[in-house]
């Protein structure tokens, strides 16, 4: 059976997007995968990441963050819900 345990849950207070990650351990084994939904309203996505694809995005999101101004002593706006 594919195995999802929860890591995190996010709330966007601009948005209201409520982002919840996921580990999937699929029963056939391979890689684990990160999980991400993203709910707007009645609206689900969701996307299963490869590790080295979540590190870059990662990465990515953290370097376009601290380039904001006032940001770089900042941990973010986002809510864990």
């Amino acid at each position: 059976m594919t195995e999802i345990t929860p890591l995190d849950r996010l709330h966007v207070p601009l948005g209201g997007q409520e982002i919840e990650l996921q580990q999937v351990d699929f029963e056939a084994g391979g890689m684990a995968m990160l999980r991400v939904r993203i709910r707007e309203r009645n609206r689900f996505t969701i996307f299963d990441l490869d590790p080295v694809t979540t590190l870059a995005w990662a990465e990515a999101m953290q370097r376009w963050a601290l380039s904001q101004p006032g940001m770089a002593a900042e941990t973010g706006s986002a809510t864990r819900a």
